[in-house]
């Protein structure tokens, strides 16, 4: 949906318009301007006309239910793709881009092969939220968290990001809680350091994947520009301000980041109070393996008897190539 034109078109309009169209797109889920009856008739038609509620996208599903992926398509031929994933415990949890490719080329992903072609509007990142929104609401369901862990750096795009977070946090949006909303940050120090002055209380998650700057550098060609020590300075700064939890994200990496002395590094770096590391099994894109069980139940086991706050989230979707960029690389 083009909101510039929808807003010139509204000019004559009262001002209540606009809130009733907001209402009737974010709230009530429609699909078509005919829905919404509150409209007179002949700005309806005009709206048909003139400006499409549709989110063009194709929905990939696997074997495991809980797992749906879609490939969603702008006017421009851009592709991006965005994941659902329903949990027992009823979270209905979508994980949206915030740029078409990625410019910081992380060998483990496959978005990096992409490179970057450009950042994402606020109308686009809202979309793909809409375009899960109407698939749950199908089924009586709504969606319950965000995670900007697809496509792109978050941080790169900050600005389009955070007003696109004000608007799915709004009740005359999504009206999703800050607390259920995840932004997902390579190490992006200026933008850690700017969220930390946001005053709002969305989640702030590193993606980590090593323990020392070595290993990281080969993993995150940008981790020359960001070590380890930067990142952790602006997380502490950011803990400083804001008493928050900070998730870390370790992709474990067969025969790479998964040995024993790997998991002693880490405990040194990740022991403190309000840090959480996020074990992840990775989801091979034809570069690295994943980790056996045996050996992340033994990486997991010495961090936590070191007192490290530790989780651990199970790999879903391998066959839908559900890690990001894997659908638009296949094009």
């Amino acid at each position: 949906m083009n909101l510039a034109k929808l807003e010139k078109i509204l000019q004559k309009e009262p001002k209540f318009r606009y809130r009733q169209i907001q209402k009737a797109i974010y709230g009530d889920l429609v699909e078509n301007w005919s829905q919404i009856t509150t409209l007179p008739k002949n700005l309806r038609e005009k709206l048909e006309k003139e400006i499409s509620l549709k989110v063009s996208g194709k929905i990939f599903k696997g074997k495991n239910k809980e797992v749906v992926k879609a490939l969603l398509d702008w006017e421009d031929g851009a592709q991006i793709e965005t994941v659902l994933m329903r949990y027992s415990d009823g979270r209905n949890t979508v994980c949206v881009s915030s740029q078409v490719g990625c410019a910081l080329g992380c060998r483990f992903c496959a978005t990096g092969k992409l490179g970057f072609k450009r950042d994402l509007s606020v109308q686009e990142i809202l979309s793909q939220v809409l375009f899960f929104a109407r698939f749950l609401n199908k089924e009586n369901a709504r969606v319950t968290n965000v995670v900007f862990m697809g496509m792109g750096e978050p941080f790169l795009n900050y600005n389009q990001v955070w007003e696109a977070i004000k608007k799915l946090n709004s009740p005359d949006f999504f009206n999703i809680g800050a607390r259920r909303i995840s932004v997902s940050t390579v190490g992006i120090t200026e933008g850690i350091r700017k969220m930390a002055g946001e005053n709002e209380e969305v989640n702030l998650a590193i993606s980590l994947h090593a323990p020392n700057n070595k290993l990281r550098g080969e993993l995150i060609p940008v981790n020359k520009k960001y070590p380890l020590e930067k990142i952790l300075e602006a997380v502490d700064y950011y803990i400083d301000q804001t008493n928050r939890k900070v998730m870390f994200e370790y992709l474990l990496i067969k025969d790479f980041n998964d040995s024993p002395q790997g998991a002693k590094e880490l405990v040194r770096l990740m022991k403190k109070k309000l840090y959480m590391v996020n074990l992840i099994p990775y989801n091979p894109t034809g570069v690295y393996e994943s980790t056996e069980a045996d050996k992340i139940k033994r990486f997991r086991k010495i961090l936590e008897q070191e007192g490290v706050n530790v989780t651990q989230r199970f790999s879903l979707g391998q066959d839908i190539t559900a890690a990001c960029g894997q659908l638009v690389a296949r094009k």
